[in-house]
């Protein structure tokens, strides 16, 4: 088989597709990307990739769209306004990409499409060439009623290609079923790719006290720093723990001077540092907490925006985590993040849970169905 991947160039969509694309090639099939710019992260993940887009970056495409409402961070704006913004941004990101990824599917003949709900053009190109596919969530939403936003902004391009509407694809989920989904269609436990990067040799092992990393992911401080977690750097100084801040290459000037159990790391494979970790403090991207899930770790969840307020829901329902604002955060909280037997207890059935279902290579026959399937 040939299958084409496309997402956003974005680690919190295209890293969860990476698990599946390598249990496909392992088997030995052809596994092809169609991404746009900046190319880097998925270069590093090993896969041939053809180059779709003129280049416009997430953050350029959501300032162009910013005169119609959307930004990233959002307070004061409920779950449902906030994906409704955010469809206006990613379907301005994604009309570029149209040309690009209809000539390559055109020229490579792939037999199935898997795409990211927030790739506005993926579901045309399945549609106009009449190609099976997969639409590959990457967390707790439905990657059905995304795909439904962005084409409601896209209607003037389905109009231009003659395609009535998107393609019905079959949805793809990568979490426990408790956590969400759509959960029509295939369903496999996540599998954290973070990329690579240096991890010293000091934290493959646990600490002598206990130890939390802090991240905010890959988006968040491109668009505001380090803003949600200046009260939280200082209150890490009154708990007895090993703060991990691996906030890449952020500017921590707002942070002022770190208590002296605070540690900052450059880039670092978040799934090895929760690893040897006892809690785990973020955002709320889908990607840092399903990987805090593999981990079977507690979770405190400060969300900013896109789909942190979705997110931080769905894990406290379970019992595994914890939500505050930011300026909530002090030390009686962290000690609990820490010390709560009923927290820890849910995060380990969590994992249970993940750990239960099939891995990304047992969908092979099912992609081999798919692909057979008339056209």
């Amino acid at each position: 088989m040939r299958i084409l991947f496309t997402g956003p160039a974005a680690a919190g969509h295209l890293f969860p597709m990476v698990p599946t694309a390598q249990a496909l090639r392992a088997a030995g099939h052809e596994v092809l990307f169609a991404g746009s710019q900046p190319l880097e992260q998925l270069r590093n993940a090993g896969f041939p990739i053809v180059e779709i887009g003129d280049g416009t970056s997430i953050q350029e495409a959501f300032e162009r769209a910013a005169e119609r409402g959307s930004t990233y961070v959002n307070h004061d704006k409920t779950q449902e306004e906030i994906f409704d913004l955010a469809a206006v941004g990613f379907a301005e990101l994604s009309r570029p990409t149209v040309d690009g990824l209809l000539t390559a599917a055109e020229r490579w003949a792939p037999d199935i499409l898997v795409y990211d709900s927030f790739q506005a053009a993926a579901p045309l190109v399945a549609a106009k060439l009449g190609i099976p596919s997969v639409l590959h969530n990457f967390g707790v939403v439905s990657g059905h009623e995304m795909v439904a936003r962005l084409a409601g902004h896209f209607e003037d391009v389905y109009k231009e290609h003659e395609v009535a509407g998107p393609a019905r694809p079959v949805a793809l989920d990568v979490l426990p079923a408790s956590l969400g989904g759509d959960g029509d269609g295939w369903r496999t436990r996540y599998v954290p790719y973070n990329g690579g990067g240096i991890l010293p040799a000091d934290l493959l092992r646990r600490a002598g006290r206990p130890r939390v990393v802090v991240t905010l992911g890959t988006v968040l401080t491109q668009m505001d720093g380090v803003r949600s977690i200046t009260g939280l750097a200082e209150a890490a100084g009154t708990v007895d723990a090993e703060f991990l801040f691996a906030l890449g290459g952020a500017d921590l000037a707002l942070l002022g001077d770190l208590p002296a159990n605070v540690r900052t790391l450059p880039w670092a494979p978040l799934a090895q540092l929760l690893g040897t970790a006892d809690a785990v403090v973020h955002h709320g991207g889908s990607g840092t907490m399903l990987t805090g899930v593999a981990a079977g770790i507690p979770q405190l969840l400060l969300p900013q925006g896109a789909d942190h307020f979705a997110n931080a829901d769905a894990l406290v329902a379970t019992g595994a985590g914890l939500r505050a604002k930011s300026e909530e955060v002090d030390g009686d909280l962290l000690g609990r993040l820490l010390t709560d037997p009923a927290l820890r207890a849910a995060a380990e059935a969590l994992l249970a849970e993940n750990a239960a279902l099939p891995a990304p290579a047992a969908l092979l026959p099912r992609f081999e169905e798919l692909a057979a399937r008339p056209r």
